[in-house]
């Protein structure tokens, strides 16, 4: 986060001094005025200058990176956080030691980061950024997990003839649940529960 005091004959003048040398525009700063300036006989003879400090805000992006880091070390762990952002959302990669313990058990608590964090960078926004919080490939894993349990339990409901009850999952967890069996000619899903108990169903057709 960088920080400049510039001057100017005008609070408007001092401003757009630093706006150039920060290569940023008013939007991205936050604007404090030091010193209002004062003019000087005619306007011109002994006017005091204006000066103000502008400071570059980071962006929410930046700031759930941040959250990210700053959590993580009041857990005793210190990490980099590698950052991918495009037109589906922002992916935060968690890398370093003892990451073990950001996962958690079935990833309670990575979900719970990423649920942390989604609220971060969405904070007084009006259209919602997908976030996801991954760390060693974790996502990839569980998901192939998931299709492997959903797949499985698709034969044991088909076995019992039976309606099967998923544990409770995060929304984003259903849907791979969801998706494994949308074509599966023999079995069908739905949710049921209340969030954060909610869970999937696979009831035999």
């Amino acid at each position: 986060m960088r920080e400049i005091t510039a001057s100017g004959r005008t609070i408007e003048e001092a401003k757009e001094n630093a706006l150039n040398q920060l290569d940023l525009d008013e939007s991205q700063v936050r604007v404090d005025i030091i010193d209002e300036g004062k003019k000087g006989l005619l306007g011109v003879f002994g006017s005091k200058r204006a000066y103000v400090k502008v400071t570059e805000m980071k962006s929410a992006t930046e700031e759930g990176k941040q959250f990210l880091v700053d959590i993580a070390g009041d857990m005793n762990v210190a990490i980099d956080v590698q950052v991918k952002e495009d037109q589906n959302g922002v992916v935060y990669d968690l890398v370093g030691e003892k990451i073990g313990l950001l996962i958690g058990k079935r990833g309670q608590t990575i979900n719970a980061l990423q649920y942390l964090t989604h609220l971060v960078v969405n904070k007084n926004k009006d259209e919602y950024v997908t976030v996801v919080v991954d760390a060693e490939d974790y996502r990839a894993r569980r998901k192939e997990t998931l299709e492997n349990l959903a797949n499985k339990l698709a034969n044991k409901a088909l076995k019992l003839n039976k309606e099967v009850r998923l544990e409770p999952m995060p929304s984003f967890e259903r849907k791979i649940i969801h998706t494994a069996l949308q074509d599966h000619s023999k079995v069908s899903t739905y949710s049921d529960g209340r969030d954060p108990n909610r869970y999937v169903v696979i009831k035999p057709e």
